[in-house]
């Protein structure tokens, strides 16, 4: 896999021991993910190392797979609530992992990636990651991007199973749409989106509430993140129809628009 630039080794390290010094001013916080599992996937082992470390210390269980086959092993093992991954691996790409995973699993997955991965990131996001995060990058940003993944396991409200507005049949507990009569195949996070602009029917959504819904409050600046889901989300509820469910409104954010 490529090296990781040595800034995000010097960064990680102490973002690690900081977590550990907040470890006894948290632990009421901890009880809400105490026991969540977690795999990592990657073939450098300080990467690793410091990922188990930081994780394990704000209370989640953690595996760790050297590589792509073995952390197959583990998912039908240990079936993990979330899963992180490198796309830089022996034998299987971190692509080709997530495209195996979703085959049979809804789980969150969240991928690595270095500068100049751009196309390989898209493919992830393609085969159905929900997430992912560009080396170098500080640990805190990992922890929100885990906690907003995690939180999509919430169950929604008893009194609110379903959402029926325009072309959209949503079934918010089994995570399914239905657009125009037929099912459509969404990423958790590409659900989480259609989930928020069913319940704000042609209202223009700022990008910074877009993000903070979805992926949490230290998310609310990451618009060219925001921008790769949408136009995801675009292809899949605008495929084979001359309709277009999701306007920009420039600089501003977005305007869903369901149909009649």
């Amino acid at each position: 896999m490529a090296r990781i630039p040595l800034s995000w080794r010097d960064s990680a390290i102490p973002a690690q021991r900081s977590a550990s010094r907040r470890t006894h001013r948290h632990a009421e916080g901890r009880l809400t993910v105490a026991g969540r599992r977690i795999l990592v996937v990657d073939d450098e082992p300080q990467i690793t190392r410091v990922l188990r470390t930081t994780l394990s210390s704000h209370g989640y269980e953690i595996r760790v797979a050297n590589d792509a086959v073995a952390a197959l092993d583990v998912v039908n093992d240990w079936p993990p609530e979330l899963i992180i991954t490198d796309l830089s691996m022996p034998e299987m790409s971190g692509v080709d992992l997530t495209r195996k995973v979703r085959a049979k699993s809804e789980v969150p997955i969240i991928v690595l990636s270095v500068r100049g991965e751009e196309r390989s990131k898209v493919e992830a996001l393609d085969a159905g990651a929900d997430d992912y995060v560009t080396k170098p990058f500080n640990m805190s940003e990992l922890l929100a991007r885990v906690r907003a993944n995690l939180r999509r396991f919430t169950p929604p409200k008893p009194e609110e199973q379903e959402i029926n507005v325009g072309d959209f049949k949503i079934d918010l507990p089994g995570h399914r749409a239905v657009v125009r009569g037929q099912e459509v195949r969404l990423t958790p996070k590409e659900f989480d989106l259609l989930v928020h602009f069913a319940r704000h029917p042609d209202k223009v959504v700022t990008h910074a509430v877009l993000l903070r819904s979805v992926w949490g409050p230290q998310s609310v600046n990451q618009n060219e993140y925001l921008r790769v889901f949408i136009g995801q989300l675009r292809k899949k509820l605008e495929a084979d129809s001359d309709k277009h469910y999701i306007t920009t409104e420039p600089w501003v954010g977005y305007r869903f628009t369901p149909g009649e």
